[in-house]
């Protein structure tokens, strides 16, 4: 299962979120972790197709999931925490305008 953590801008984002863009989002995220424990796990390679996950243009090391049809969230992998296991960075979250 994956470490994470949250930067304070993300934390703010996620407050101004719509009660239906917080539970969309929260969907996607179990979606997104599931991936990431079946990859640490050997099972898969890739994220699911639905997450849209990839790198965002002209910023190296930053990535953003989709999560709805304008929800964005951009993250950054750190050092693993545990030996093995993924570490998240949530940078931010919200519509396409959080993207650089």
């Amino acid at each position: 299962m994956p470490t994470y953590q949250q930067t304070e801008t993300f934390i703010r984002d996620f407050r101004r979120l719509s009660r239906e863009e917080r539970e969309a989002f929260l969907k996607a995220l179990a979606r997104f972790v599931f991936d990431i424990a079946s990859m640490e796990a050997g099972e898969k390679d890739t994220f699911r197709p639905g997450l849209r996950v990839k790198g965002v243009h002209g910023r190296r090391n930053l990535f953003e999931m989709s999560w709805a049809h304008d929800g964005r969230a951009t993250f950054m992998w750190g050092n693993p925490v545990y030996e093995g296991k993924r570490h998240v960075i949530w940078i931010r979250c919200g519509d396409h305008n959080i993207l650089p």
